[in-house]
């Protein structure tokens, strides 16, 4: 039974009822963010029930000493954790002495929290009966402005609705916290510095071995039913811990709200030793603009996200609710400012997996930041790869590679790999690929190909290397051959001749070789520098198309289907629909040695070549590999369905690809891996936009122009959706009557509209 009890809406994330088993999921869900910072949906007053505080500044991290057995060679020296950093948003909160905490009281009445997505923030309201003659009312909103990336902003009222009682806050801000996920339980931070002065508090924080400063600030402001009420400034400190303490009387009826202004400057973006002066200009700029104001302007820049990036949905409201959810925690995580920042797979929501970056961004997240904002802010991901490079190479060097040959990590904070599982570390090597096919998405995407002379050709030619060296010679078969890989399916580890793998590969070295011919003939003192930067030669070249034109592939021709591994038929082929409810997830339930030897995939896999290459491939060899593959995958991983549901759009099988879609899209919404307490699947959340426009609109590039094939699921009487292709805007709208295109510009545009080659005006629309 999967964990419904989000109440479906079309702009908000709502739950009714204090359910205190829902606290930790809802912590994920819930969860806010800026793309500078962000945090779980802890709340602000104390809680001792089970919880999982998180709060998170983006870019910041410590590199955790890896655990292991024993040590093999080349292993990564450190994990690298995302730090739970200083809590700014703590409000202690008494009545009549008592501790106000959900935990301890029977009567919580009205109990609802919201996250308004169309506005960005989170608001929760509840009622408790304290005795009989005494009630009060709570209701807290905060948000985390995008307007002022550095600063977060709190409204905590409560009410006297019955019986007069004194209110006393504690806000606080606590720079004593810790990592849940840490390995030898180091101290993550030190605290260097507090101050407390005139309603102001600051905690100057540095990481120990990454050397991050952080100050976490507030300033706190009380009102009596609207009213500024001024009151003196007492507070407590300990080593790492500043309490301000405000009191006031409230007569039945009448009302107090605590204002509190707080958020974090780090050194990411100012001198170490102005951090405080920082926060003070974040405070300043707060009370200047005041509560109603900054409300406002985050209103208004939600609104400018929306109306670009939003997708609608008639006629289903579970499932416009997902796709505004997972649109939502996207641009939470990542607004393209900052090229040194990335997408991490829990975003700013929880901790597991550590590192900001994964092959999930090249392969599911640049599509989405292509259409729904402009070029720059994917050409800033492909950047922050490129400036990564040289650590790639180290990567290599660390595994026995050499000249120049680059390994990108799996998992990464600066370029070095931190991911210490050696099957994933050692052997998913096809997230080298990943990072060619965004720089060829990218370009036929954009039409930027300069991009490709000024830092591309660097990365495919140290990619290039890399496949060349790790391709051996089969004199048995006259083949190149792959050994000793993981796939996308993880579910299968050291195998060889994964076909994935393969394919990628000899397609990346052929990429790399097609686009030397073209920056030579095209961008001459470009080619000059790259060649002499890699010492490349005709020979070398030579080299790489020997092993690109003869890599092995594995295929069984009675069956007709490409292998996803030479042993793969060994298995026992036995459908997951034969699976019994009880061995369900089986990554919960089986023994690692069990699911490695059975037939069980964990996500696309072949099939995630036959979505990268889809023009490759017939539409009757997707049909063969779909029917044959995904009856066998579980889809445990929070990538999978998206694949599937495109795959399934695209063979016209919509029943299974709006199955698929519901899926991916209430993920974490309706728990379907019964993990989302853990943090939400932020970099999977982009497979869900690319369900609907790659999947249900058909899109892709066709001979240099958008192309639209477009399906409607049964359950949606239509649906819309926006591309912005080389700074012209497309609106699609798809309804049972007719499909309808809008161009907003500056010039014609060509499409292909199912099937038909159209040219748009700006402003016009064509069925």
């Amino acid at each position: 039974m999967n964990q419904e009890y989000i109440i479906p809406n079309a702009w908000s994330i709502i739950e009714k009822g204090w359910r205190p088993e829902f606290v930790k999921s809802s912590e994920s869900l819930f969860s806010i963010g800026n793309g500078a910072m962000g945090q779980r949906a802890n709340f602000e007053e104390t809680y001792t029930g089970d919880t999982f505080q998180g709060s998170y500044v983006a870019g910041v991290y410590y590199p955790d000493k890896t655990k292991v057995g024993w040590w093999k060679n080349g292993y990564p020296e450190y994990f690298a954790k995302v730090l739970n950093a200083p809590n700014f948003i703590g409000i202690d909160v008494f009545i009549d002495g008592e501790a106000l905490d959900l935990a301890t009281y029977d009567q919580v009445h009205h109990y609802k929290q919201e996250l308004n997505m169309k506005e960005g923030w989170l608001e929760r309201s509840f009622n408790i009966e304290l005795t009989d003659d005494k009630e009060i009312a709570i209701k807290t909103r905060r948000f985390l402005s995008l307007d002022k990336d550095e600063l977060g902003v709190i409204n905590y009222s409560i009410t006297a609705v019955k019986g007069d009682m004194r209110i006393s806050f504690q806000p606080y801000i606590d720079a004593g916290i810790t990592n849940e996920d840490s390995n030898w339980d180091d101290a993550f931070w030190e605290v260097e510095e507090l101050t407390s002065k005139d309603h102001q508090a600051f905690i100057r924080s540095r990481t120990n071995k990454t050397n991050f400063y952080v100050c976490t600030y507030m300033q706190s402001e009380l009102y009596k039913d609207g009213e500024h009420v001024q009151y003196a400034d007492p507070f407590d400190q300990n080593d790492t811990v500043i309490r301000h303490k405000v009191a006031t009387q409230l007569e039945e009826g009448e009302t107090a709200t605590l204002l509190k202004y707080a958020g974090y400057t780090s050194s990411l973006n100012h001198e170490h030793f102005e951090l405080m002066d920082a926060a003070k200009a974040a405070i300043s700029h707060a009370v200047n603009k005041g509560y109603q104001q900054l409300l406002q302007d985050q209103i208004d820049a939600w609104a400018d996200i929306w109306a670009m990036a939003d997708i609608t949905i008639e006629g289903d409201l579970k499932a416009q609710q997902g796709i505004r959810f997972n649109i939502f925690q996207l641009n939470q995580t990542y607004l393209g400012k900052d090229a040194r920042l990335n997408i991490g797979p829990k975003g700013f929501t929880g901790e597991k997996y550590g590192g900001s970056t994964y092959w999930d961004t090249e392969a599911y997240c640049i599509p989405f930041y292509m259409a729904t904002k402009d070029q720059h802010v994917a050409r800033n991901l492909l950047t922050y790869r490129y400036e990564q490079l040289d650590k790639a190479i180290e990567n290599a060097e660390k595994l026995g590679f050499s000249n120049g040959a680059a390994l990108y990590p799996m998992v990464t904070m600066n370029g070095e790999e931190s991911h210490n599982e050696w099957e994933i570390t050692f052997e998913e090597i096809h997230r080298n690929g990943a990072m060619v096919f965004a720089i060829y998405n990218y370009v036929r995407y954009t039409g930027d190909y300069d991009y490709i002379p000024e830092m591309g050709l660097e990365v495919m030619i140290a990619i290039a290397r890399f496949w060349h060296q790790r391709s051996t010679y089969s004199s048995r078969v006259d083949k190149y051959m792959i050994l000793g890989v993981t796939g996308p399916n993880e579910y299968e580890n050291n195998v060889n001749n994964n076909w994935y793998t393969n394919y990628i590969a000899k397609w990346c070295i052929e990429q790399c070789v097609e686009h030397i011919k073209k920056v030579k003939s095209g961008h001459e003192d470009d080619y000059h520098r790259v060649i002499g930067l890699t010492s490349l030669t005709d020979g070398e070249i030579s080299s790489w198309l020997e092993v690109a034109h003869n890599m092995y592939m594995p295929y069984d021709k009675e069956l007709g289907i490409y292998l996803q591994q030479d042993g793969f038929l060994d298995k026992e082929l036995i459908p997951v629909s034969e699976l019994k409810a009880v061995h369900r997830p089986i990554n919960q339930k089986w023994s690692w040695d069990r699911i490695l030897r059975s037939c069980y995939i964990k996500q696309a896999d072949v099939l995630q070549g036959f979505y990268f290459f889809e023009d490759h491939f017939s539409k009757e060899q997707l049909e063969k590999h779909f029917d044959f593959y995904e009856p066998l995958t579980v889809h445990e991983s929070s990538l999978s369905p998206c694949v599937h549901s495109i795959q399934a759009a695209k063979l016209d099988r919509m029943d299974q690809a709006y199955e698929f879609y519901l899926r991916t899209s209430r993920l974490d919404l309706d728990d379907y891996n019964k993990e989302v307490e853990e943090g939400c699947h932020i970099t999977s959340m982009a497979g869900t936009w690319m369900s609907i426009v790659e999947g249900f609109g058909g899109f892709k590039i066709v001979n240099d122009m958008p192309s639209f094939e477009t399906r409607l699921p049964k359950q949606w009487k239509s649906f819309s959706f926006k591309i912005n292709f080389r700074d012209q805007i497309l609106t699609v709208n798809v309804s049972d009557s007719a499909t309808t295109v809008q161009l907003q510009g500056y010039q014609s545009q060509d499409i292909i509209l199912n099937g038909k080659k159209l040219t748009l005006e700006p402003l016009a629309v064509n069925a």
